[in-house]
């Protein structure tokens, strides 16, 4: 093999390693981004009390006007999706091998895992209150997302391909469903707080953690190979 090949081989093994690094970064950032993104304000407002975050809209769409009518008809569950999204894929990631994640990331990311799972717990909630038509949905997810915690190193075993679309489908679904949802009672938000509403920055930061989680699951799944340059 030429001089040429070898350099050339060696810059490819080392570009190799470095996207690696970056998506073994860009995972566990990811996830608490979109996480921190979901509470964070989605409809802002001076007044702290107004304050909407996305982990409110699942209980608050229940009480405007054109929900209660039936005008505008959602998927009220389909509000939760990013905590499901933010918690399967911290199961799912947290012991692949190929990331080679220490424990002390692998412990931080099935906390995450657990913290984004009671989340979807209701306000004020029983268990007899989750076991209800109303909140049978987010009880079956609950129950999902802590057995997927409880069996992640099982999950690990999955391959690559299967893992990325998996958490791909995921996190694109709970960017879509919840942002389309959320525009469609923002004109009902915005007359109800007698001003112009727009999406404010947990909005932005939940939906682009969730695509930025997607793309790195999918290169995770189908990774640039690099050859040497036999020419």
């Amino acid at each position: 093999m030429s001089a040429a090949s070898v350099s050339f081989d060696g810059e490819g093994r080392a570009n190799v390693m470095s996207s690696h690094t970056i998506v073994r970064w860009l995972l566990p950032t990811a996830l608490l981004l979109a996480f921190a993104g979901y509470v964070g304000a989605w409809v802002d407002h001076r007044v702290a009390g107004l304050v909407i975050t996305g982990l409110d809209l699942g209980e608050y769409v229940k009480f405007l006007t054109p929900v209660r009518s039936g005008e505008v008809v959602l998927w009220r569950e389909g509000f939760y999706l990013p905590l499901v999204a933010v918690s399967l894929t911290a199961s799912l990631v947290a012991f692949r091998r190929e990331l080679c994640y220490a424990w002390p990331m692998r412990a931080a990311l099935l906390a995450l895992a657990i913290v984004a799972a009671l989340n979807l717990l209701p306000p004020a909630w029983t268990p007899q209150r989750m076991l209800t038509d109303e909140f049978r949905q987010q009880a079956l997810a609950l129950a999902g997302c802590l057995a997927a915690m409880a069996f992640s190193p099982l999950l690990a075993l999955l391959p690559a391909r299967a893992f990325a679309v998996i958490v791909a489908v995921l996190s694109i679904s709970a960017t879509i469903i919840p942002v389309r949802q959320f525009l469609r009672i923002l004109p009902a938000v915005s007359e109800l707080y007698n001003h112009p509403q727009t999406p404010a920055w947990g909005m932005v930061l939940c939906a682009a953690s969730l695509l930025a989680l997607a793309g790195a699951a999918v290169r995770v799944g189908w990774p640039r190979r690099f050859a040497p340059n036999d020419d």
